[in-house]
């Protein structure tokens, strides 16, 4: 069968910017996921838009034929409105835990399909997965279940989801053009549209941990992503909030998995209830859902954990279980007496990542264990010797090169220098 275009003509018109139009869309995201269109061909065409960008009509129709590529989710049978959250991922940010059965405890029903983790940013699932005998991959029969019966479920997309957008996303990672805005928000909002949620709360990280640290262009991606959302009939708004220090006081997976487990208890670090509350608040107003009581009464009454404890059993985990420990440890100590005035998330998050808490590499095993303990954060006294951060690791030979990047991490004064944070919410998107 003929082709009805040729991939080099298409790679031509974006080369010398122009506008591509609805048919060739749709026929480059079908013939690349068939394979009619070799990869080295979508690569060029990848570095064209990276370079001169697209306009709102073809990142909505290159959005759309990503999620024709495979099957959208249903949840009709599921009594409750469903919400859903998207981060954009940063170091220390374990929200999806608490805040997906908070959201249930309150009335809403979260379908929430996660990621792995790649480079310094960590993944839901691997979180998760360090939890003994939790599974992430369900069918879409059990998916349903688990929503059904605990309001709550979060699990790895199936294969026939987005099937585009994993072809792709394997391609902008070895071809430099992960950061391309129009690649960026078509490949989140693909598979969030697919995934059939009523109403979405986009949570876009800026700072120096997080994959959009200027601001401007955190705001340009939400922007984008929230008319995306709109014009695929979703509900969506978006917070740029904060990520230029990291969230809570851990970084790793079994350790953050604790202080998620620490905030459904009733406490846990300050910025990670604020935040989980606020998000909550945000995804039940999103969907119109009335709430059968305030996300900060179900977190102190005992409700969002009694969800949580549900939902990791009906996916084979066990909640009493002791979580995994790391083999090796070493405490590093402040250096001066003073005020903490820094503390880089990005540092921190490849300090982890070293650590043997991350991947290189899609596929790459993560160390359960692994990862970093924060004793003290900016704004906070600390004197000379004190603990800063514990380090845990399987493999002591990894110290070396964790504790290298952490050099300069943290920047502590005693002048009575002004601290100076971003705000946890920056601004709120919506249309």
């Amino acid at each position: 069968m003929a082709e009805a275009f040729a991939a080099v003509e298409i790679i031509a018109a974006k080369r010398d910017k122009g506008e591509l139009t609805d048919p060739q869309i749709d026929w480059v995201i079908d013939a690349y996921t068939r394979g009619a269109v070799a990869d080295e061909q979508m690569s060029a065409l990848l570095m064209a838009i990276l370079l001169n960008g697209m306009n709102s009509r073809e990142i909505s129709r290159w959005t759309d034929a990503m999620i024709r590529s495979g099957e959208r989710m249903e949840w009709s049978a599921v009594k409750r409105t469903t919400v859903d959250k998207h981060s954009t991922g940063g170091v220390g940010d374990k929200i999806t835990l608490p805040l997906a059965p908070l959201v249930a405890a309150c009335g809403g029903a979260v379908p929430q399909l996660s990621g792995r983790g790649l480079g310094h940013t960590g993944g839901t699932l691997d979180k998760l997965e360090s939890i003994p005998g939790w599974r992430a991959s369900l069918s879409n029969e059990e998916m349903l279940k688990v929503l059904q019966d605990c309001g709550a479920v979060i699990c790895a997309a199936g294969a026939g989801l987005a099937p585009a957008d994993k072809k792709l996303y394997a391609l902008r990672d070895v071809t430099a053009t992960v950061e391309a805005i129009p690649l960026i928000a078509s490949s989140i909002m693909s598979k969030k549209i697919a995934e059939g949620t009523s109403a979405l709360i986009l949570d876009v990280k800026t700072g120096n941990g997080a994959f959009m640290s200027d601001p401007l262009k955190a705001r340009e991606l939400a922007q984008v992503m929230v008319e995306l959302g709109e014009r695929a009939g979703v509900k969506t708004r978006a917070l740029i909030t904060a990520m230029d220090v990291p969230l809570g006081l851990t970084a790793g997976n079994a350790l953050e998995v604790r202080e998620s487990v620490e905030v459904l208890a009733g406490g846990g670090p300050s910025d990670v209830v604020e935040l989980t509350v606020l998000l909550a608040r945000e995804m039940l107003d999103a969907g119109k859902i009335k709430p059968l009581m305030d996300p900060a009464d179900a977190l102190m009454n005992g409700a969002a954990m009694d969800h949580w404890r549900r939902m990791i059993l009906a996916q084979g985990g066990d909640p009493d279980a002791a979580l995994p420990v790391a083999k090796e440890k070493i405490v590093v100590n402040a250096e001066s007496s003073g005020e903490i005035i820094e503390m880089n998330a990005m540092k921190v998050g490849v300090s982890a990542w070293r650590l043997g808490a991350g991947r290189s590499r899609q596929g790459e095993k993560v160390q359960a264990g692994a990862g970093i303990e924060i004793h003290a954060k900016p704004g906070q006294e600390i004197k000379a010797g004190q603990p800063l951060f514990t380090l845990h690791t399987d493999e002591a030979a990894r110290f070396e090169r964790a504790l290298e990047v952490l050099d300069g991490a943290v920047r502590i004064s005693s002048t009575g220098e002004k601290v100076e944070r971003l705000p946890l919410i920056l601004e709120k998107i919506e249309r």
